[in-house]
């Protein structure tokens, strides 16, 4: 079983969610530790070892490993927003 790793951002934006939100996010993100590569999940275009995700308006970047899942965005999903972020991240 692998560790889930979130960043305070992202941990931060999913406790802001609506409850029902919160819970399809969540079980999204726990969902990663099983299956890493969902069937909706793409590699993230200008990175080796991101991929993105997406949980009805909101998209999850996230990298993995054999031992963890690091989650290193949760945002709006038709916001160019996350990838502002991503590259203010210097990932």
């Amino acid at each position: 079983m692998r560790n889930l790793n979130l960043t305070k951002e992202s941990l931060e934006f999913i406790r802001g969610l609506e409850s029902k939100h919160f819970k399809q996010s969540m079980n999204k993100v726990l969902g990663l530790l099983n299956g890493p590569t969902p069937a909706d999940s793409s590699a993230l275009k200008g990175y080796t070892d991101l991929l993105r995700t997406d949980i009805g308006e909101y998209r999850i970047v996230y990298r993995f490993d054999e031992t963890s899942v690091s989650v290193l965005i949760v945002d709006k999903r038709n916001d160019d927003e996350v990838y502002k972020k991503l590259s203010r991240k210097n990932i």
